[in-house]
């Protein structure tokens, strides 16, 4: 099994066991290919929810250059959401993680096809 494949096995398991979702193994593919070679790096790999620096990389490269979407609001609503739904606490928020929660919860599947 290479390493990719390791690390999209990880990222499903805490789909399941801390986000409660049962992910669709093709597009959490898809997201972590499109992560490139950040999921190498023990620090890119993760996204420390408390730094603004942090959100606003999320918000700026992720949703509104790769997803397409407006910046407003909904954005910063969206990711309060999935880090509360991936849980405030959890120490190893991954950025695979993060953006395929928030592709869905944009509906933004399309992105990947």
């Amino acid at each position: 099994m290479s390493k990719r494949d390791e690390l999209i096995e990880k990222y499903a398991a805490d789909l399941k066991e801390k986000c409660g979702v049962t992910p669709n193994m093709e597009l959490l593919k898809k997201v972590t290919i499109g992560c490139g070679p950040s999921i190498y790096n023990k620090d890119s790999s993760t996204i420390a929810a408390s730094q603004p620096s942090e959100i606003s990389t999320v918000k700026n490269n992720f949703l509104i250059k790769k997803l397409g979407l407006k910046d407003g609001p909904k954005l910063d609503e969206a990711i309060d959401a999935v880090m509360d739904q991936y849980g405030k606490s959890n120490k190893n928020k991954y950025r695979a993680v993060i953006y395929y929660l928030l592709t869905v919860h944009f509906k933004k599947e399309s992105v990947y096809s």
